[in-house]
């Protein structure tokens, strides 16, 4: 499946491999972190770069609006059609901006496409309803927590910590820091929405 990847400008970045059909768009100051040559369009309100690029398509937003760079990005990536978005340069540095990448990752969620964001080291994604498999890495932290309420019927299986079947609240921390083994790990959430946060790639996520 074709990625749409999208830059932008936290100082946690990493290095982008871009396939053919896939699209690499830069959010304002993210287009400082990308190679010209493979970067698609430039956009946002150009408040966090010295000067507008030229040479490149690019699109000029007010900066009073009221989606972010980040987010003008991804809903022009879901107006091409993209059903698979990975955020770079979007953990990290303010944390005001951080917890807007968070919503902007639960705003695909919603849109029922796939997302994560994607840091130096760590990675964020939303489960839902769901279950997902990841591949082991070296016995490396992995953590859930419930978003927006109570989480029913979380599983988890081969890490460190296993669990069947309990509910998580948005108000206590019980899934921080559980590792790896060396098989694959399951998470599942039978009701309610888990923010996974692990660290290795997004191509871990099976």
């Amino acid at each position: 499946m074709a990625i749409c990847f999208i830059m932008g400008a936290s100082p946690e970045g990493g290095a982008i491999e871009k396939r053919e059909g896939d699209l690499l768009i830069a959010a304002d100051g993210g287009y400082a972190k990308v190679s010209p040559a493979t970067c698609d369009l430039v956009m946002g309100d150009f408040d966090s770069l010295p000067k507008k690029p030229t040479g490149i398509d690019t699109r000029s937003f007010p900066v009073r609006k009221d989606d972010t760079d980040m987010m003008l990005a991804v809903k022009e990536g879901l107006s091409r059609g993209y059903r698979d978005f990975v955020l770079y340069g979007s953990l990290g540095g303010n944390l005001d901006h951080t917890i807007a990448n968070i919503q902007t990752l639960a705003y695909l969620k919603e849109q029922g496409v796939r997302g994560v964001l994607q840091g130096e080291k760590e990675v964020v994604a939303f489960l839902e309803n769901e279950t997902v498999r990841l591949e082991p890495n070296n016995r490396n932290r992995v953590s859930v927590f419930s978003y927006g309420g109570k989480a029913e019927g979380v599983t988890l299986k081969h890490l460190e910590y296993e669990t069947e079947n309990i509910d998580l609240s948005d108000a206590f921390p019980l899934g921080v820091s559980n590792h790896f083994t060396r098989e694959e790990a399951v998470i599942s959430v039978r009701k309610g929405r888990l923010l996974l946060v692990y660290e290795g790639s997004y191509t871990q996520l099976v």
